[in-house]
């Protein structure tokens, strides 16, 4: 019996003991739903299979002691098909002993519902609007962007996978001061001239450049003629010459970036320029609302948000003195746009934003407030930390191409897909990370993506294997997996759901990750003390004793029942295995 099943059962029960007026003065509105019911594994095995503190929860509220509300409970719920026995413990704990058919029933589900087992509904209903990544497209997607690929993309899987609607977006900041600085530097480039102080280096800048020129030639253009005009500081002016290079290199960093999304697996739903939101009118509209509700005033020759109404530390210059937008222009028209849009409103923002970006949460629940929604709510904001990749026992600073950082691609090319997104997802984005290429690039237990992906490659052996000695699982008693090993994995196996849940609920992708990791280490612990397929003793295992010799005998041959049903649990852990690694993006390899 699973934790979910647990909790509908204890749900159930509450309400039965709430029509018979065992729960004190507790009223109907109090009873928690089944999702809400805490059922979790004891840390002692000899405290039962599950425990729950609903009593501790609801017993104020009852007017009760917790342990005179948690009695009942437990009399009904020893009464329940598929309990062993129940026990009020401490100060009111429930612990719950689980017959054994009852506990491996969860095997039947596992196998029943395939690529379902983990998902739920509990989302149903609402549009998430997921933004990540969402780099500045003046150069190859570095470190911390991949990170936020990784969790991003495994995240929207998670929130779809508990039946949300998820719109996966990438925001492309194609207007404003970065993409002049980044044509600015393909001129410079192109001429051979150093830098531009406030520009950006990198030999994919000289790259670019050679690309736009030979783009450029293709059709009939030569770039390198068109005027140049500087102005008395040495600057680059609005030229033709630099037109033609922003024209033609920012969508060829477009398309590079999108080439780098897909070889990293990263789906997007749609590709948002924020340049369209200029075009299109959609700033200077979303200013006039706010201005239409006496949110805008005019101060020294600039417009400002008056954000300090909705908890901002301080109002907003939004189009400055000299008539250029701020940024921020920008974040409150692509905000209503989320919301608005009439091909898939959402009901939800996420913004995943970089290191540097805590600045920006205050003013973006403003911009939310303003427009009558609720922060936290319906805007979202996470934040992510650094990463650190490390070699040898030392930093890595250095791309071959893009200067001084490390980027997606120099990341996959050293440690492969796999290893590069389960590692960034498998940590809260709420801390930094340390990326080890020499361990991850190692096939042994210390390297968490390959001891994941090597309990998966096992079972399929152990399918092999079985299928060669012709072990029938159709003769399988579940109620024979009843060894300490057998019972470890079963109860890890019920955990899958309510690890998927909580991982949508909290936005935490990394629980996945640890859970596979949890169940691939009870694999691994039960595919070295149990047998599934029959094996003959060594030559100095028949030398033994007798006893000895029987008792191993026995261990290596199992009975065809009990054979069949560990083929039936390790065909359960496969699957949970492989529905596990999908969710973050993770090949399940058969073989390794």
């Amino acid at each position: 019996m699973s934790p979910e099943a647990l909790g509908a059962l204890i749900a159930s029960l509450i309400e039965q003991l709430f029509a018979a007026r065992k729960t004190g003065s507790l009223t109907e509105s109090d009873i928690p739903a089944a999702s809400k019911i805490s059922v979790m594994r004891p840390k002692d095995r000899a405290h039962g299979d599950w425990a729950t503190n609903i009593a501790l929860q609801l017993a104020r509220k009852a007017g009760l002691k917790p342990r005179d509300f948690a009695q009942p409970l437990a009399e009904s719920l020893m009464a329940s098909d598929g309990i062993a026995s129940v026990e009020v413990a401490g100060p009111g704990f429930i612990n719950i002993v689980l017959e054994a058919s009852s506990a491996a029933q969860v095997i039947e589900t596992v196998l029943e519902e395939k690529d379902g087992f983990g998902t739920s509904k509990e989302f149903a209903g609402q549009t998430l609007n997921l933004e990540f990544v969402s780099a500045n497209p003046t150069g190859p997607i570095h470190i911390g962007g991949t990170r936020w690929a990784a969790i991003g993309d495994s995240m929207a899987r998670i929130l779809a996978a508990n039946g949300a609607k998820v719109v996966s977006e990438y925001y492309f900041n194609d207007h404003g001061e970065q993409i002049d600085r980044f044509a600015k530097s393909l001129v410079a480039a192109a001429h051979g001239e150093p830098t531009p102080s406030d520009g950006y280096k990198g030999t994919y800048i000289n790259e670019i450049a050679e690309r736009v020129i030979a783009e450029a030639k293709s059709d009939g253009v030569d770039a390198l003629a068109l005027p140049r005009v500087r102005d008395d500081e040495g600057n680059e002016g609005d030229s033709e010459q630099r037109e033609e290079f922003r024209s033609r290199a920012v969508p060829m960093m477009f398309a590079e970036i999108q080439d780098s999304m897909k070889n990293f697996r990263v789906h997007f739903d749609v590709w948002f320029h924020e340049n369209s939101l200029y075009q299109s009118g959609a700033v200077r509209k979303a200013i006039d609302e706010l201005r239409d509700q006496g949110d805008i005033y005019e101060k020294d020759g600039a417009t400002w948000f008056a954000s300090t109404r909705y908890g901002d530390d301080k109002d907003r210059v939004i189009i400055k003195s000299d008539g250029n937008a701020a940024y921020i222009a920008g974040d409150i028209a692509y905000y209503l746009d989320k919301r608005r849009r009439p091909e898939h409103p959402c009901d939800v923002a996420i913004y995943m934003l970089g290191a540097d970006h805590h600045g920006y949460i205050g003013r973006m629940m403003a911009v939310c407030a303003a427009f009558g929604d609720e922060p936290g709510k319906n805007m979202q904001i996470l934040i992510g930390q650094m990463v650190n990749v490390i070699k040898d026992g030392k930093a890595v600073r250095m791309s071959k191409r893009a200067g001084n950082v490390v980027t997606i691609d120099d990341l996959v090319g050293a440690i492969g897909v796999d290893a590069s997104r389960y590692s960034l997802a498998r940590t809260d984005y709420n801390q930094s990370v340390d990326i080890d290429l020499n361990l991850l690039a190692s096939h042994s237990n210390d390297n968490p993506v390959y001891y994941v992906q090597y309990a998966h490659a096992r079972s399929w052996n152990v399918d092999r294997n079985a299928q060669a000695a012709g072990v029938d699982a159709s003769q399988a008693d579940l109620g024979l997996l009843d060894t300490s090993a057998d019972e470890d994995v079963l109860a890890v196996l019920a955990l899958y759901p309510s690890v998927v849940l909580t991982a949508g609920e909290q936005r935490a992708p990394h629980r996945v990750a640890h859970y596979l990791e949890q169940l691939a280490g009870a694999y691994h612990r039960w595919y070295n003390s149990e047998r599934v397929v029959p094996m003959p003793l060594t030559d100095s295992e028949e030398r033994l004793d007798s006893q000895r010799r029987q008792e191993l005998a026995t261990a290596k041959n199992p009975e065809p029942a009990r054979a069949a049903a560990r083929l039936k649990l390790n065909d359960a852990v496969q699957r949970v295995l492989e529905n596990g690694l999908e969710l973050l993006g993770v090949e399940a390899p058969e073989k390794m």
